[in-house]
């Protein structure tokens, strides 16, 4: 119990601290902080950590102050490293409460036996369709049985384009507004494809599951 009050005080004091001087902290990157690239990527991953300012504009402003290609860079190492952290934090903490509550019922139990059996493929694919929340996908993979190293890479490559989309975005609203829709475009056609993809990806894995074990 200590332990779980400890983890839970310190990860609301860390994001006290951001609520307080997050705009300061932001200003600072714009204003030249972008010259000490460690300090910024430790900055990215608090900022991703704790939401308090959304984490595309945090991504935009990386990538307006570092360009596309190192601002992708930074935005996505900074979310990588926060989702990893949020998982140790839940895996480490509550994972003893976690599956007793996914055990409790019968029909969650199930989702979470098949999102086991899935996980590598589960967590990249939902990771590369924003309109699910990062939080839940990390709490979730925390609570399961989920293996530490195949959360960390199929979630850190699954946030690649993401990632990539805020930086760019944000380096072509400085320097050439007239890209935005070029690029929005294009991510809504890939965003077409993923979703395709993860519905036969689906399929697939519920034909799995019926098929008699030899």
């Amino acid at each position: 119990m200590i332990k779980k009050v400890f983890i839970l005080s310190s990860y609301a004091l860390i994001a006290l601290l951001i609520y307080l001087y997050g705009e300061s902290l932001l200003h600072w990157i714009r204003e030249g902080g972008a010259n000490y690239l460690f300090l910024t990527a430790i900055l990215a991953t608090l900022f991703a950590l704790f939401p308090i300012i959304p984490y595309p504009i945090i991504g935009g402003v990386l990538g307006a102050a570092y360009g596309p290609v190192l601002g992708s860079l930074m935005t996505w190492i900074g979310s990588s490293l926060a989702s990893i952290i949020m998982f140790s934090f839940v895996r480490y903490g509550y994972q003893d409460w976690g599956l007793q509550l996914l055990q409790r019922y019968r029909s969650l139990h199930k989702i979470t036996v098949l999102f086991e059996r899935n996980a590598f493929m589960t967590i990249f694919l939902t990771r590369l369709i924003p309109v699910i929340p990062s939080i839940i996908v990390n709490i979730y993979s925390a609570l399961s049985r989920v293996r530490f190293l195949s959360y960390a890479i199929a979630s850190s490559l699954g946030k690649v384009p993401s990632m990539i989309l805020f930086a760019v975005v944000g380096n072509s609203f400085v320097n050439d507004p007239s890209q935005l829709m070029m690029i929005a475009f294009y991510y809504v056609v890939f965003l077409g494809v993923v979703y395709g993809f993860y519905r036969l990806w689906q399929k697939f894995a519920q034909t799995k599951e019926k098929l008699p074990e030899l």
